[in-house]
């Protein structure tokens, strides 16, 4: 490619095979072809077979099944995957801002990566991070349905301070002074959100963090009856609920992580690879991280969950709900927004 002279006067010269626009310059005669809006970088398939292939994957299906039906190879599909999906968490992170959230429920879930935990090597246990047990941390509001944030990595008190911190940091915080004591009136802390976990051991210290007084905290603990058979589904026998900030007796009630453990098995169902007993799994850590990331982008901005009820009417979707998005978005307006 030839680089334009300072002049200004120019004359379309056609274009090249290639569909890029060629022109001369009418002062010295150089020429030179415009540069192409690339949004798939420097691969070089179609934005019709991308759109396609990133489709396919959003709506549960495997690479594999992914390469046969659209004729690309698999290994430029999980590149192309990797390519979208690490656009979509910037993208997230951009829109996920100056959030009003009612109830946020929080938990955790679990995959592997490469191999499972009891297959690491002693040396490798203690040195990757990025292999062996993982779990994907998130949380969703229970009005609107919208997952403002997620985090990948290993089940540790660190992890659930650096998720409860990037939750916090979305969330519309009063301003400083609304707490003080002004006209006349005794100083109060105003709860921002209400927050439901489970009894993971590093919560507490998390939520005292993030929203130390202004958010109400509880914990919930399912008892279950045949939770260790094997292929079997645990039968649900009673539930604790522990009031722990900012909660009264009679608000107890309303402690509950069913919503987030219905996500659960949603994203269970459009991520191939965390299905259970099949061959599919993650075999790098930027793999599951692309993929969960087009999930959620997906899921917030796409996806429409079913009312209550048995009308089979669908609600809005979750960012239609949240005030972030004004109408149902389709995959091709996603996917230009994800690579503007």
């Amino acid at each position: 490619m030839m680089i334009a002279c300072a002049h200004t006067a120019r004359r379309r010269m056609g274009t090249n095979r290639n569909g890029s626009q060629r022109w001369r310059c009418l002062s010295c005669g150089k020429t030179w072809t415009e540069a192409r809006p690339q949004p798939l970088g420097t691969m070089t398939i179609s934005v019709d077979d991308a759109k396609l292939a990133l489709r396919l994957l959003a709506e549960g299906s495997s690479l594999r099944s992914t390469a046969r039906v659209t004729g690309l190879q698999r290994n430029t599909i999980c590149k192309l995957m990797v390519y979208f999906g690490e656009r979509c968490r910037r993208f997230l992170d951009q829109r996920m801002r100056g959030l009003t959230l009612g109830h946020l429920e929080f938990d955790e879930q679990w995959t592997f990566v490469l191999k499972k935990q009891d297959k690491l090597t002693i040396e490798q246990r203690a040195k990757c991070h990025d292999i062996g047990d993982i779990y994907l941390w998130t949380c969703i509001d229970q009005h609107t349905k919208l997952m403002p944030s997620f985090r990948i990595g290993k089940r540790t008190g660190d992890n659930a301070r650096r998720f409860m911190l990037d939750v916090a940091a979305r969330l519309v915080w009063p301003k400083p002074h609304v707490s003080d004591s002004h006209a006349f009136a005794a100083g109060s802390f105003k709860r921002i959100v209400q927050i439901s976990t489970d009894a993971f051991a590093g919560y507490p210290e998390a939520v005292d963090l993030a929203f130390g007084p202004y958010a109400k905290y509880g914990m919930i603990i399912k008892e279950y009856r045949n939770a260790k058979i094997i292929y079997t589904p645990s039968e649900i026998v009673g539930t604790k609920r522990t009031a722990r900030r900012g909660m009264t007796e009679n608000e107890k009630w309303s402690i509950c992580t069913s919503h987030i453990e219905r996500l659960n098995g949603t994203q269970r169902l459009f991520m191939r690879r965390l299905n259970r007993l099949t061959y599919c799994f993650s075999k790098k850590l930027r793999n599951l991280e692309a993929a969960f990331s087009m999930f959620v982008a997906y899921y917030n901005f796409i996806w429409r969950t079913r009312k209550p009820g048995k009308s089979g009417k669908q609600r809005p979707t979750a960012a239609m709900m949240a005030g972030i998005a004004d109408h149902i978005w389709t995959f091709d307006e996603l996917f230009a927004a994800v690579l503007a």
